[in-house]
Order: structure tokens, then C-alpha cells, then sequence
């Protein structure tokens, strides 16, 4: 497994943003989707591309194109759809699945209550979308689902991580090619299971239902 915690003023100075309580949510939703942007430079580093031959007004040459079968973007409900529109704009041919998952405030435990994805990933690159990597719990379900439908690597896009949601993710996925891409890596958990310093809840930010 590969984590990669981007280390860019512009990343950092928009999560401080992010981050302000004092922040509303039409703020938080704009910054959400362009960090999502910045993030998914790195996070499609590996995407597969195969050669193709064009002409210029000038001369022939060769260049590439995103390969088949095309990558498929999946946002974890509800948050995760705040950053759909960062991702696409990045990555406009890829397809969209959706994964709806909730976690259970007592035991922070997910379920996954709605899926919309095709029932064939054989040899996909799947990116996953999920503003708070904190237990790992959710994220790590997410990508298990994926691989079990035959996903041939993940991706996760995460505003924010903890040790911990790192150390369980690592230990869910099992050895498979998966990468995970953080704007910060930020201390741990509090008794509820949020980030500490996180940036509070992210659904509820986006959508103004604090």
C-alpha cells in the first residue's frame, strides 16, 4: 500500500480554510472542489494511458490517451459527492459509480445501504472519493467491495487522514494495489471518532445541516 501526503502551500493554505469553523458552507463546498482538483494530479499519477498517433499543423507525432477500460470515479455517500465535480473536472471520461455508506455512531462500524457500480470491475482502476479517512472503517468496506467486484487497483482521494484510518486501511486491503492520497495527515482520533484537528463534520459543512 502506498500513502502519499501532498505537501503543497496551496493545498495547505485552502485547508486552513477548510479547516475555520467560521467557514460557510457555499466556501466550503468551492475549496472542497478545488482541493479535490490539486489532489487528483497525484492521485492519477498511475493512470493508464496507451499511444496514439495524431497529426499537428506541423508534423506527426505520438502522444497518449486514457486506455479501456476507462477509470471509474466513486464517491462514498453523502460527503463524498462534495467531491465529485474536483475529480471529473481532472479526469472528464471517466465513469461514475456511487457507494452509499453510514456509520453507526456507537460502534463506527459502516453499512452500506445503496450501490450503483457495474457488476463486472475486472481490470478497472477504481478512485475512490472520501473527504475524512478517520477509522478506516467506511473507506476500507468501500475498497473491499470494489476489489470483491474485481477492481484491478484503488485509489482513495481524502481531504484529511489519521494514523489510525491508515493503519486499519493497510490492514483491510491485504497486500492489494491500493495508494492513498491525503491533503494532511493529521494526529488521531478523539472519543467519537473524529479528527483531531480535523475540520468537523464534512457532510454537514458541505451541505449546511450543522
Amino acid at each position: 500500500m502506498r500513502v502519499h501526503v501532498t505537501d503543497h502551500p496551496l493545498i495547505t493554505h485552502k485547508l486552513t480554510v477548510l479547516r475555520d469553523e467560521r467557514t460557510p458552507s457555499p466556501v466550503f463546498r468551492q475549496l472542497t472542489e478545488e482541493l479535490v482538483t490539486l489532489l487528483a494530479y497525484e492521485a492519477t499519477r498511475s493512470v493508464r494511458v496507451s499511444p496514439l498517433d495524431i497529426t499537428t499543423p506541423v508534423a506527426p507525432t505520438t502522444g497518449v490517451r486514457i486506455s479501456e477500460p476507462r477509470p471509474i470515479v466513486v464517491p462514498i455517500l453523502r460527503a463524498g459527492l462534495g467531491m465529485l465535480e474536483g475529480m471529473v473536472k481532472l479526469l472528464p471520461t471517466a465513469e461514475v459509480g456511487f457507494l452509499g455508506m453510514v456509520r453507526d455512531e456507537e460502534t463506527l462500524q459502516p453499512t452500506t445501504y445503496a450501490e450503483r457500480l457495474p457488476a463486472d470491475l475486472s481490470d478497472r482502476q477504481c478512485f475512490v472519493l472520501d473527504p475524512m479517512l478517520a477509522t478506516g472503517g467506511s473507506l476500507g468496506a468501500a475498497m473491499d467491495f470494489l476489489f470483491r467486484r474485481g477492481a484491478r487497483d484503488v485509489t482513495a482521494v481524502c481531504l484529511l487522514g489519521t494514523p489510525e484510518g491508515v493503519s486499519a486501511i493497510e490492514k483491510t486491503v491485504e497486500g492489494r494495489d491500493v495508494t492513498i492520497v491525503l491533503g494532511a495527515l493529521d494526529d488521531g482520533l478523539n472519543e467519537k471518532g473524529y479528527i483531531v484537528p480535523g475540520l468537523g463534520d464534512a457532510g454537514d459543512r458541505l451541505y449546511g445541516t450543522v
